[in-house]
């Protein structure tokens, strides 16, 4: 078991496609939590996932309500990635049953989710003019990190 990704109201196509590709080539599964910003059939979408679709791990959920009813009962701790967040993300201890999440590329994970989170990690950044980096980038950041503190 590994950490999976969930991305929730991902509004451009071309970034989920890059982290298909990353969590196809490492295996991790893939939430994608509605509404989202495209449709999942969306040639951006396809065109940055190049031709590694079949290999991605893929689950839909409608809206964040399903996405809690179907994470209840297999538990684990849900990690949101923010710019305010308080702790960061080198220095938790990941475990093979987190779920990292990630919000939208214009609104970040939303109040109600962050409030269900167990922990809210952050991305140090140096520039104070900076206000974050791209959704695939700091999707990569997190997971990689959890990655390398597994042994994975």
């Amino acid at each position: 078991m590994q950490p999976q990704i969930v991305l929730v109201n991902p509004q451009i196509p071309p970034n989920t496609g890059n982290i298909a590709r990353t969590c196809a080539a490492t295996g991790t599964e893939l939430h994608l939590v509605g509404p989202l910003g495209f449709e999942i059939t969306d040639r951006y979408l396809k065109r940055a996932g190049l031709d590694y679709w079949p290999f991605v791990k893929l689950r839909y959920h409608a809206d964040w309500p399903t996405f809690a009813e179907f994470h209840r009962p297999i538990g684990g701790r849900l990690i949101g990635f923010s710019s305010g967040g308080s702790t960061s993300y080198h220095h938790i201890a990941y475990a093979p049953t987190d779920w990292l999440l990630f919000g939208s590329e214009t609104e970040g994970l939303p109040t109600s989710v962050l409030e269900t989170c167990d922990l809210i990690a952050r991305i140090p950044m140096d520039c104070a003019g900076v206000r974050s980096l791209n959704l695939s980038s700091s999707t990569a950041i997190g997971l990689f990190e959890a990655r390398r503190q597994l042994g994975l």
